[in-house]
C-alpha cells in the first residue's frame, strides 16, 4: 500500500510537472514574438479634432475615424456598468482573463458543436483591438490572454474601461461611445438615457447585426438583454428597469457642420493647423481648436457676398436657360426634382421647368407645383454686352426673348400665397406661386472681417460657393488693388514733406520706352487742373497720385507697402502707385489695420489656441502687432482722408447706409477685372473683391462702388448693432485748420468752399486765402512755378 502511494505520488507529481512544462512551452512559445504593450498606457487612438467659433460652437471635425475622447467620470455610472453587464460583469474581479467564463464557454460550445459563446473580457478586447490580428487561432487567444495578464498590471482598471469605450466599433462610422450616441441619438453621452445606454452597449457584439437603422427589432432584443442584466446585478432598479423597457427608442444624428456654414473659414484654419502640425496630428489626434469666427459675422458675410454676387451678374445680363427639354422629357424632370410645401419659403430657389410663355409672363412648374412669372422679373435678362452697363441698355419687356417652353430655369419664390397654410399640401399645389427670375453668377467674391484692435477675423468668405469651389479668393487670390493701394502712396507722401492741403497737377502725363507707350488717365477721363492731395485721395484721382509717386520715388512707396504687411512683387514702376501689383484681400487687410490702429498693424488671427484631446494646451496664438508700421499721426490724416472718401468720394453708398463714423477706400482695376471696398471703423476691418476667377472685365461700371461697396454695407448693416458707434482717436501732434477748398490756404473772408483738415503740428499753412490769391481757374499764384515743374 505504501508503496502504491508511493508511486501515485510520483506520477503526480510528474504529471503536474508535465502539465507545467507544457504549459510553460506553451507560454514561452506563444510569448516569444509578442508585440509590445507598454504603448498602449499612453493611449492614443484616432480621434476627431473640433473646430470651435469664438462662443464654443462646433464649426466642423476633421478626422479619419470618427471618435471623440471621453472619460469614464463624464459619463452617468449606468453607462459603464451597461457595457460590463452585457460584455465582463466580474471585470472588476478577474486579473484579465476571467477562467470561469472561459470553462462555461468551453462546454456550452462543446454541447452546440460551434461557436455560440464568447469568453473574452473587455481587457482581452482591448488586447485583441489595439495589438492582435482579428485571426481565430488558439495562439493568438493564448497571446492575448498573456498580454492581458500583463496589461492588468500596468492600467488601473478605469484606465482600461477607458479605452474600451473609446475605441470599440459601434456601427454607422463611429468610434467610441461618444461618437456611437450622436450618431444614433443626436446626444451627447452624458445625456443618454439608462434605455438608451442599453441599446449602445448591446451593439459592439455584433454592429451590422444589432445597429437599429437596419434592425431595429434586433437592436431591442439586445437591449432588452443588457437592461435585464443590470437589474439582475442590481446595477438599476425595478422601477428604473421597467421605464427603461417602456421608453420609445427615437433615432437621431446629431447634426455635423462640417463644409455647410462657415466652410471656407473652415478650410482656412484646415490648412493653418496642417502648416502647424501636420495632417497626420490633424486627423487623428483629437485636438481642440479655439477659432475667432463669430457665426453672427459669418452667415451676415455669406450672405451678402452670395447677394452682391448674384446682382452683379443681373446686371450684366442673362446667360440662357440651365438646359432645354422637349416635351416627353418634361415628366422624367419634374419626378427627379421634387419639393414638399414645407421647403417653400420667401426667396428659396428652386429648378422650375417653363410650360407657356406670353410676351407678359410664363408659367413654371417645379415639382407639382405652379408659379407665375411677370415680365417685370425679367427685366434684367438682356444680351450680355460688357461696354455697357445696364442703365445703358433697355429692359427687357417680352419674356419671349428671353424664355421658351421647355426651359429649365432658376427661380425664386417672391411670396408664400396668400392665407396658404404650408402644411395643407393639396392646397400649395393648387396654388399660383408667384416667382423671379434668378441666374447662378460666375463672378466671385470674397470678404475678410477683422477686429482690428486684436487681429481675430470674425468672418471670412472665399467665393460664391464653396461647393464649387474650394479656391478660398480671401486668402489665396492674388488680384491688382486698384485704388485701394492708393493710402499707402499719400501716406508716403505725408512723411516726405506733403500736407492734405499741397497742390498737385492733375494733367495728361505720357510716358514712353523703348517698348510701350503709357497714357494714364484718370476714371471720368477728365482732367481737373491744380488738386489738392485731400480732394485727390478722396476722389481717387489717378494723375495726381502718379505725379505724388514720382515726387517722393516709387522705392519709398514699396518700402511703405512691404513695411505695412503687402506681400507682392512690386516692380520699380510708377504703375505700382495705382495698385498695379497684385496683393491677397488678406493682406490688404493686414496693411489697412495700420491705419485703423493708428500705426501699428497687427497679424490676422484665425486660430487663438489649440488643445490636445486631454485638455493640454499645445499652441496659443498671441496678438503679433508691427508698432511702427507708419506714425500715429500719418495714419491719422489718412484716416481722416478715407472718412471723406465716404462722406463725399467714391464710398458714398456707405454714406448712405450709416451715420456713424467710417474711413473706407474703393479700388477698380483697369477694365474692371476687379473690383475692391476696403472701409473700417476702430472696432471693425472689413475688406471686399469682386472679379472673375480668369481676368476678364466685368462690365461697364463694375467698380469698386457699384460691385464691392454693396457688399460691404450689406454685411456691416447686419452685424453694426454688436459695436457702440466709435471715432478715431486724435494721437498728439495733430493740428486741425480749416482752408480754402481752391488753393489750400487758410480760409479767408472770400473762401466759397472750405475743408477742416487735419495737419501734423508745424506744417498746417499760415497764409491766408484772399481774392488775389486765386486765379479764375482756381490754381495758386505762389504755387505757379511749382506747378510749371510738374507739367515739365
Amino acid at each position: 500500500m505504501k508503496k502504491l502511494c508511493i508511486v501515485l505520488g510520483i506520477l503526480c507529481a510528474l504529471a503536474v510537472a508535465g502539465v507545467a512544462g507544457i504549459a510553460g512551452g506553451l507560454y514561452y512559445w506563444a510569448s516569444r514574438d509578442l508585440p509590445g504593450f507598454t504603448n498602449i498606457t499612453d493611449y492614443n487612438p484616432p480621434l476627431v479634432t473640433t473646430v470651435y467659433t469664438r462662443n464654443n460652437e462646433v464649426l466642423g471635425y476633421f478626422y479619419k475615424e470618427k471618435r471623440f475622447l471621453v472619460r469614464i467620470k463624464e459619463m452617468p455610472d449606468f453607462v459603464p456598468q451597461s457595457f460590463l453587464a452585457a460584455e465582463d460583469t466580474s471585470f472588476y474581479a478577474h486579473g484579465g482573463v476571467d477562467i470561469l467564463a472561459i470553462a462555461r464557454a468551453f462546454f456550452a460550445n462543446m454541447r452546440a458543436g460551434h461557436v455560440v459563446q464568447g469568453a473574452s473580457t473587455i481587457t482581452q478586447q482591448v488586447i485583441k483591438s489595439l495589438l492582435l490580428t482579428p485571426e481565430r487561432s488558439y495562439q493568438r487567444k493564448i497571446k492575448e490572454a498573456i498580454l492581458a495578464y500583463r496589461l492588468e498590471h500596468y492600467l488601473t482598471k478605469d484606465e482600461i474601461l477607458t479605452i474600451y469605450l473609446n475605441q470599440i466599433y459601434f456601427g454607422a462610422r463611429s468610434y467610441g461611445i461618444e461618437a456611437a450616441s450622436r450618431a444614433y441619438f443626436g446626444c451627447h453621452v452624458q445625456d443618454l438615457t439608462i434605455a438608451q445606454a442599453a441599446m449602445l452597449a448591446g451593439l459592439p457584439k455584433a454592429p451590422s447585426s444589432y445597429n437599429p437603422y437596419r434592425n431595429m427589432a434586433g437592436a431591442i432584443k439586445r437591449q432588452h438583454y443588457v437592461l435585464n442584466r443590470l437589474r439582475e446585478l442590481h446595477w438599476i432598479t425595478e422601477e428604473q428597469y421597467q421605464e427603461a423597457l417602456s421608453e420609445p427608442i427615437t433615432l437621431k444624428r446629431m447634426d455635423d457642420p462640417s463644409w455647410h456654414q462657415g466652410a471656407y473659414y473652415l478650410e482656412e484654419v484646415r490648412r493653418r493647423l496642417i502648416e502647424r502640425f501636420g495632417e497626420d496630428v490633424v486627423y487623428n489626434a483629437g485636438l481642440h481648436v479655439y477659432t475667432a469666427v463669430d457665426m453672427t459675422h459669418q452667415l451676415a458675410a455669406e450672405r451678402s457676398v452670395r447677394d452682391g454676387l448674384i446682382a452683379s451678374a443681373k446686371r450684366r445680363g442673362w446667360t440662357g436657360p440651365l438646359q432645354h427639354l422637349n416635351r416627353n422629357e418634361w415628366g422624367m424632370f419634374l419626378n427627379n426634382h421634387p419639393y414638399s410645401a414645407l421647403e417653400l419659403e420667401q426667396g428659396t430657389w428652386v429648378k422650375a421647368l417653363v410650360k407657356d410663355v406670353t410676351a407678359d409672363r410664363a408659367i413654371v412648374q417645379f415639382g407639382d407645383f405652379q408659379g407665375r412669372l411677370d415680365v417685370k422679373e425679367v427685366h434684367w435678362a438682356r444680351t450680355i454686352d460688357p461696354s455697357k452697363a445696364t442703365e445703358e441698355v433697355p429692359s427687357v419687356k417680352d419674356c419671349r426673348k428671353v424664355l421658351n417652353s421647355g426651359d429649365v430655369i432658376w427661380v425664386s419664390l417672391l411670396a408664400v400665397p396668400e392665407n396658404l397654410n404650408p402644411e395643407d399640401e393639396s392646397a400649395a399645389k393648387a396654388a399660383m406661386w408667384n416667382v423671379t427670375l434668378e441666374r447662378e453668377p460666375e463672378v466671385q467674391g470674397a470678404l475678410i472681417s477683422m477686429e482690428p484692435g486684436s487681429g481675430e477675423v470674425r468672418a471670412l468668405v472665399g467665393g460664391y460657393s464653396f461647393d464649387k469651389s474650394q479656391f478660398n479668393r480671401a486668402t489665396q487670390a492674388r488680384r491688382q488693388p486698384g485704388s485701394a493701394f492708393k493710402p499707402f502712396v499719400y501716406s508716403t507722401g505725408l512723411d516726405n514733406g506733403m500736407t492734405p492741403s499741397t497742390v498737385l497737377l492733375d494733367a495728361p502725363i505720357v510716358y514712353t520706352s523703348s517698348t510701350m507707350v503709357w497714357k494714364p488717365q484718370n476714371f471720368e477721363g477728365i482732367f481737373y487742373g491744380p488738386t489738392l492731395l485731400r480732394t485727390a485721395l478722396v476722389k481717387s484721382r489717378n494723375l495726381v497720385t502718379i505725379r505724388l509717386a514720382q515726387r517722393v520715388g516709387i522705392r519709398k512707396i514699396i518700402k511703405r507697402a512691404r513695411h505695412m504687411g503687402l506681400e507682392s512683387e512690386f516692380p520699380e514702376d510708377l504703375s505700382v502707385s495705382l495698385g498695379s501689383s497684385p496683393v491677397t484681400p488678406l493682406g490688404l487687410t493686414k496693411a489697412y489695420s495700420g491705419f485703423a490702429r493708428g500705426g501699428s498693424t497687427v497679424e490676422p488671427r484665425f486660430i487663438l489656441s489649440v488643445e490636445s484631446a486631454w485638455g493640454d494646451t499645445l499652441y496659443v496664438n498671441e496678438k503679433q502687432v508691427n508698432e511702427d508700421a507708419v506714425s500715429p499721426q500719418t495714419a491719422y490724416i489718412i484716416t481722416s482722408l478715407l472718412k471723406e472718401v465716404v462722406s463725399s468720394g467714391t464710398g458714398w453708398r456707405v454714406r448712405r447706409a450709416f451715420t456713424r463714423p467710417i474711413a473706407g477706400k474703393t479700388g477698380t482695376s483697369n477694365d474692371e477685372q476687379d473690383a475692391w471696398f476696403v472701409g473700417f471703423t476702430p472696432y471693425l476691418l472689413t475688406t471686399v473683391w469682386v472679379g472673375f476667377d480668369r481676368m476678364q472685365p466685368m462690365g461697364r461700371f463694375e467698380t469698386g462702388s457699384r460691385a464691392a461697396s454693396p457688399i460691404w454695407v450689406g454685411y456691416r448693416k447686419a452685424i453694426e448693432s454688436q459695436y457702440a458707434e466709435e471715432d478715431f482717436p486724435q494721437p498728439p501732434g495733430i493740428v486741425m485748420a480749416r482752408i480754402d477748398a481752391k488753393n489750400g490756404l487758410l480760409a479767408g473772408s472770400a473762401t466759397e468752399k472750405s475743408y477742416f483738415l487735419p495737419y501734423k503740428a508745424g506744417t498746417e499753412p499760415h497764409r491766408t486765402s484772399t481774392a488775389s490769391t486765386t486765379s479764375p481757374g482756381g490754381s495758386v499764384k505762389a504755387a505757379g512755378e511749382d506747378l510749371l515743374k510738374q507739367v515739365f
